[in-house]
C-alpha cells in the first residue's frame, strides 16, 4: 500500500514525523508538506503564483503553499498512484466547528475531491499536559489499521482525534460518531483598540455521544465528514 502524506505543522513537525514513521511500518511513503507552519489557514489554495518545491530526499518535499496545495501536487506528480492521502498528525485536536478552519481537515477534503481515500488525523493535548509522540504514534497505528481494512467512505473522508488521557493504554476505544455543532466561546477582553480571545478551548461546549465529548472522554473520535451537505 503507498501512502501520500502532509499535514498543515509544516514539514519539520513532530507529529508528521511520527505518522511517517507509522505509515512506514504499513507500506509505502511519499510526504509533501507546506514549508512552514499553516495551521488554521483551511481550505485555501494557490492559483495567482508559482509553487515552489524543495526535495528534502527520501521521498519527502516541502512546499511554499497551503495543505491543498500539498495534497494537489502529490496526488497529481509526486505520488500519483498513492492509495491514500493521510494528513497529520496534528499538534492540537481538530474537533467540531475546528474541522473548518483546520488545514490538516482540509488537505483530506482535497484528496477525496480528487477521488481518492483520506483521514486527517488530530492530537488533542490535554489542560497542563506534554505530548508523548511515541504513545500517540502506537495509538494512531491501531486506529489507522483499523479504518485501512474496512471500506473508505464515500465522498468523505474520516477525521480522527487521539485523546490524551492520564493512562498509557493503547487499545483505546474506538467511537464513530457526528461532528459536534457547538460554536466556540464568543468572549473577548477590550484592551485599548484591541481585543483579545478569552475563551478556554478545553472547557468549550460539547454535547454527549458528539466528536468534542468523545475526544474530550478519554476515546479516540472517528468522524465521517463529507466534502459537501
Amino acid at each position: 500500500m503507498k501512502f501520500a502524506l502532509t499535514n498543515d505543522d509544516g514539514i519539520d513537525a513532530p507529529g508528521l514525523a511520527t505518522l511517517e514513521s507509522v505509515c512506514c511500518r504499513l507500506g509505502s511513503v511519499v510526504t509533501v508538506a507546506p514549508s512552514e507552519v499553516q495551521s488554521g489557514s483551511g481550505h485555501r489554495v494557490t492559483i495567482d503564483k508559482p509553487l515552489r518545491f524543495h526535495e528534502k530526499g527520501g521521498g519527502r518535499y516541502s512546499v511554499d503553499g497551503f495543505p491543498p496545495d500539498c495534497t494537489r501536487l502529490a496526488l497529481a506528480h509526486f505520488a500519483i498512484d498513492a492509495d491514500w492521502l493521510i494528513s497529520g498528525i496534528n499538534q492540537g485536536a481538530n474537533l467540531g466547528v475546528d474541522t473548518y478552519m483546520s488545514g490538516t481537515a482540509a488537505a483530506a477534503r482535497e484528496a477525496v475531491m480528487h477521488g481518492r481515500p483520506a483521514m486527517a488525523i488530530s492530537q488533542y493535548i490535554g489542560k497542563g499536559k506534554e505530548l508523548d509522540w511515541e504513545l500517540t504514534a502506537r495509538r494512531a497505528g491501531m486506529v489507522i489499521e483499523t479504518l485501512l481494512s474496512e471500506p473508505p467512505p464515500e465522498e468523505a473522508f474520516w477525521n480522527i482525534n487521539i485523546p490524551n488521557p492520564d493512562s498509557r493504554e493503547v487499545d483505546l476505544e474506538l467511537v464513530y460518531c457526528e461532528l459536534d455543532p457547538s460554536p466556540h466561546g464568543n468572549e473577548y477582553e477590550l484592551a485599548g483598540d484591541r481585543f483579545l480571545y478569552q475563551d478556554s478551548y478545553h472547557d468549550r461546549t460539547r454535547v454527549s455521544g458528539k466528536d468534542i465529548d468523545v475526544c474530550m472522554s478519554g476515546k479516540i473520535s472517528i468522524t465521517r465528514l463529507p466534502v459537501a451537505p
